[in-house]
């Protein structure tokens, strides 16, 4: 019904924007208006819309009786990254339906405490390969780390090699999904086609009974979900959602590479965190790490903005959008917003010690907002909070340096990290010969 609506906003199309400028994007808007602004109209694709950011904004978005988000992905992000038919795609009824077995799977407590031994025993793994000579970046390292653990976390058979490849793939597909003008997006079809055909076949596997995952891992709840009308899920489907159970997971690794960077600018962070641990005896859960990945979340470039239709004329701050309109919440822009937070522009782990409800903070939403059970909000966010700060930990270790270059970041690309992925090495450990 949407593409029906009437184009009557005179502005220039800012489809091209986006592309060149990428996280540079919203800033570029938000300039366009007055200071403090939570919303600023531009069109895109043709179409009128408002970017919009702050508590009101996030409240508009996750209201499904003003803003829908069925149609709304571009068909490019929604088939390569997220999957045909996905849950992130549903509204309604139909949405919260499938939602519940995602909190079952992810969100609930008992599933984080699962997944814990695992993230730190892969960590664990990781630091001793850098110690032995390694010279994988945190981001790699975290690929494989968040991929092997989350997928013994979801039932998953395979050796770690094939746990290891099978992240690499996937990690590809978040990589090369926002460039639509590269061969990377090509790649990330590919691997999306080959990851589709790999867990439908592990679900047909389960259907069929030569395949017993746990139960209540992943792997078991979506082989068994069936939809409202008590029907299985096309297995290619119940697939797809496997993969959006362990995926994000392994998307955490970007911000692992964000963490490599404040960790380097930030070294007496470093050594509170490492102290953390050794007084902790483990390298999971330390306050202080947590609140360092939080602050990581919150400030660096990942999710860019979420887009949604206005169901009805709506207004925000002033500004008002037809039927049909697109609306588009800063992710990014909302996170690091001057009239959400106090010196919103400084790295600030501090901010989030002592800090245990984050959901209750309406403009913290690095993972989406509103609510995890009726929105849209991720449910995988307690498992990627404990794996960050699985990571920090490890990256705080003593015994290991990371490196000072390749921690520039291209801000035009999405998504982007530090183009070296945060090099990490023994310390003490001799530079590698630019000529070797």
């Amino acid at each position: 019904m949407f593409p029906s609506t009437p184009r009557t906003n005179p502005l220039r199309d800012d489809s091209i924007s986006l592309l060149t400028r990428g996280y540079g994007f919203g800033a570029r808007l938000w300039e366009r208006t007055r200071t403090g602004a939570q919303a600023v109209p531009l069109r895109l694709l043709g179409r009128e819309a408002l970017l919009v950011r702050g508590a009101e904004a996030v409240e508009l978005f996750y209201d499904e009786r003003q803003i829908a988000r069925h149609g709304a992905m571009p068909a490019i992000v929604q088939q390569t990254l997220f999957g045909t038919g996905s849950v992130h795609s549903l509204d309604g009824a139909e949405h919260r339906h499938r939602k519940a077995t995602f909190l079952d799977v992810a969100y609930e407590d008992d599933q984080v405490a699962r997944l814990t031994p695992l993230l730190e025993r892969e960590w664990q793994h990781e630091i001793e390969a850098w110690l032995s000579g390694g010279r994988r970046s945190a981001y790699d390292a975290a690929v494989g780390a968040f991929g092997r653990a989350s997928m013994r976390w979801a039932g998953l058979p395979g050796t770690p090699e094939a746990r290891t490849r099978w992240s690499a793939r996937l990690a590809q597909i978040v990589d090369g999904f926002g460039v639509p003008y590269s061969p990377e997006y090509l790649l990330a079809a590919v691997n999306r086609a080959w990851s589709d055909r790999h867990a439908r076949r592990l679900v047909e596997a389960v259907r069929a009974g030569t395949l017993e995952p746990g139960e209540g891992t992943a792997l078991d709840e979506w082989a068994r979900h069936r939809d409202p009308e008590g029907e299985l899920l096309p297995a290619k489907l119940a697939g797809i959602e496997l993969q959006n159970s362990i995926r994000p997971m392994i998307a955490v690794a970007r911000f692992v590479a964000f963490a490599a960077k404040a960790l380097h600018d930030h070294p007496e962070w470093r050594e509170r965190i490492a102290e953390e641990a050794t007084e902790r005896g483990t390298s999971t859960g330390g306050p202080l790490a947590v609140a360092f990945a939080q602050e990581v979340r919150r400030t660096a470039p990942f999710v860019p903005m979420l887009p949604g239709w206005a169901r009805h004329d709506v207004e925000i701050d002033g500004r008002e959008l037809p039927a049909g309109g697109r609306v588009l919440l800063d992710i990014l822009g909302t996170d690091t917003d001057d009239a959400s937070w106090n010196r919103a522009s400084e790295f600030d782990p501090e901010r989030f010690v002592g800090v245990d409800d984050y959901e209750a903070i309406s403009t913290f939403i690095p993972h989406g907002g509103g609510d995890p059970a009726g929105g849209h909000r991720c449910p995988g966010e307690k498992l990627a909070i404990a794996g960050l700060a699985a990571a920090v930990t490890a990256l705080s270790d003593p015994r290991l340096a990371i490196l000072d270059d390749g921690l520039d970041v291209d801000r035009r690309r999405l998504p982007t990290k530090p183009s070296s992925g945060g090099r990490v090495r023994a310390a003490g450990a001799p530079s590698r010969c630019p000529f070797h």
